[in-house]
């Protein structure tokens, strides 16, 4: 089951609001009681690997396996102050420079050159969307609901059996974000992905199913990558 967020994809956009990434986990929670799911598996990539950090935080009883892929244990200055100047760029309502400054760093810079091809394909798919102002406001609003994240003095809260995934190419959640989170969360396995960038489930997207589907349906319970 795939969870589109408040202000991402079909599900509603908060129009207006300004809220942090708590009511992301409030969401999670109330889909689970609606489903009548008690305890889950729970992958999050990027903004979602830290809402279902929040998630396994505060509701460890309800996950059972938990993966996080190019995820951090807080908002750093300097990935707040690139969530700021995306912010500025959609404000221009300009959609090709917005697609230039949020796209192309998610790639490794050999993946982005050999599918050169395809990222102008995707770029003019994508165009329309991101000049669309509604688009715009809804990621201004969700980059914002991110600055307040930090949940280092809480992973020791964290019980499930976890997986890291970390890419060796990723510029905006470094490596090094993986492995103080594999030093925080007791019963972690850390695997890191070289040559790939922050979108490490298009780049290597065999690998990034074989990972979690591995490690959820495993049957032991100390798996070792």
């Amino acid at each position: 089951m795939r969870l589109d967020f408040f202000d991402q994809g079909q599900s509603d956009k908060l129009e207006n609001s300004a809220y942090t990434q708590d009511i992301q986990v409030d969401v999670i929670v109330s889909l689970l009681k609606h489903l009548k799911l008690h305890k889950v598996n729970v992958v999050g990539i990027s903004y979602g690997g830290e809402v279902a950090a929040m998630f396994a935080v505060k509701y460890p009883f309800m996950v059972d396996r938990l993966v996080l892929f190019n995820s951090t244990s807080y908002t750093s200055p300097w990935l707040a102050e690139i969530g700021h100047q995306w912010n500025a760029i959609g404000k221009t309502r300009d959609g090709a420079t917005y697609y230039k400054a949020t796209i192309p760093v998610i790639y490794s810079p050999s993946y982005y050159e050999s599918k050169l091809e395809w990222m102008k394909k995707r770029e003019a798919f994508l165009l329309p969307v991101f000049s669309n102002p509604v688009f715009l406001d809804a990621m201004e609003r969700l980059t914002n609901s991110a600055e307040s994240y930090d949940v280092r003095n809480q992973l020791d809260k964290i019980t499930a059996p976890t997986l890291l995934v970390a890419a060796d190419e990723d510029y905006l959640t470094p490596i090094k974000n993986q492995r103080e989170l594999h030093k925080q969360i007791k019963n972690s396995e850390l695997v890191i992905i070289p040559g790939v960038g922050h979108a490490s489930m298009y780049e290597r997207p065999m690998m990034f199913v074989s990972l979690v589907l591995g490690f959820i349906n495993t049957l032991d319970t100390e798996y070792k990558i």
